[in-house]
């Protein structure tokens, strides 16, 4: 064969082999890994795009330690992908093993510092501040992943040695009457988005908020039974016109929903911009997602300082008692003789709950 032959047939085969490339359909061959997931760092809509167990995820809302395709329903599935993406190696796991020095809250920190939480888990300061809680002020704190030995917090300072301290045979016992949309599996999976809940301090401290939480929850719903608030004709009164960003969802779409009964779309907005959804325009995920529900109870109870001088986490962390979560919820409708059968419900409630958790109420139960 002359050699213009022997060209023009490599041509040829060279033509054929890229046609055949670009007619190959794409499903053909399986994407790319994104980066691992990482049970440490906090995903967002925005931000989490990740691979595990050689498929890449994608988060719908705020998310930190909840396994993609497990049961929180937070990851979408975005296919199998090749090139890794499977369980995070050791250099990319929580560095509970690294030294550095527990967080104090009131303690002054500047940008660059590390410390461990209670839950274990490392943070980095990402702006000065006087000692905020690295799981509540997310602005000036960031976790942090790093390699090595070192020391565990003390006792007294270990979150969640042992889980949620609440079984669900205990929740069931609590709220035998609940709405089914109220679920142990949406408790649980919400918890991630504060760690710091029913997981600071000694495992009666652990309890005792635990137990104060789901009393004044169990006050609001009538033992979880509504999930929704029942006047309708309060509905469109919870729009506040004043805000820049309105009521895009509807004059009455942000009515009473979930364990706290969140309202008002300045709380909607207000939380869902904490949580990394959109509840501003997609109300109704409170009264449709169990664990989204469950988010926004424990956004206002580690957030919110409500018509109180704290938070109600702040308040049984730090030992101000149970009264002061009345306040920080109800404050001057409920406390200082405002409506003592109410409060007393909930105390009711609470030291009830404190019995089945086997534990004390500790004092201050009333405001």
């Amino acid at each position: 064969m002359s050699i213009q032959k022997r060209v023009m047939a490599l041509l040829a085969a060279v033509a054929t082999a890229i046609a055949l490339a670009v007619l190959l359909p794409a499903s053909a061959s399986a994407a790319g890994c994104a980066t691992p997931w990482n049970s440490a760092t906090v995903y967002t809509a925005a931000s989490g795009q990740v691979s595990y167990n050689s498929h890449n995820w994608s988060a719908k809302w705020w998310t930190q330690n909840e396994t993609p395709g497990g049961s929180s329903g937070v990851w979408a599935d975005q296919g199998n992908c090749a090139g890794g993406g499977s369980t995070p190696t050791p250099t990319q796991t929580s560095g509970t093993g690294c030294t550095y020095p527990a967080w104090v809250a009131g303690q002054t920190y500047t940008t660059g510092a590390i410390v461990k939480y209670t839950n274990g888990l490392l943070y980095q300061a990402t702006h000065d501040n006087p000692g905020y809680d690295p799981v509540i002020s997310t602005w000036y704190w960031s976790p942090y992943t790093c390699t090595g030995g070192g020391t565990s917090p003390s006792p007294t300072q270990t979150a969640n040695p042992g889980g949620f301290p609440v079984s669900e045979a205990q929740f069931n016992q609590m709220f035998p009457n609940r709405n089914s949309f109220y679920t142990y599996a949406g408790l649980t999976a919400a918890l991630s988005a504060y760690p710091g809940f029913a997981g600071t301090g000694t495992d009666t401290v652990r309890k005792q908020e635990a137990a104060a939480f789901l009393a004044n929850v169990s006050h609001e719903t009538g033992g979880l039974v509504y999930v929704v608030e029942q006047n309708t004709a309060n509905y469109p009164h919870y729009c506040d016109t004043s805000q820049s960003y309105g009521c895009p969802a509807g004059q009455s779409a942000y009515y009473g929903r979930g364990p706290i009964q969140l309202s008002w779309n300045f709380n909607y907005k207000a939380a869902g911009d904490a949580l990394g959804i959109d509840l501003l325009h997609n109300p109704n995920l409170v009264q449709t997602d169990s664990a989204v529900a469950w988010k926004t109870g424990l956004w206002y109870w580690n957030t919110q300082n409500g018509p109180g001088t704290m938070t109600a986490h702040n308040a049984m962390v730090n030992g101000y008692g149970f009264g002061e979560t009345i306040r920080s919820i109800n404050g001057s409708l409920e406390c200082n003789g405002g409506n003592p059968a109410q409060v007393q419900s909930r105390i009711n409630s609470y030291q009830s709950f404190v019995q089945i958790l086997g534990t004390t109420a500790g004092s201050n139960l009333s405001c």
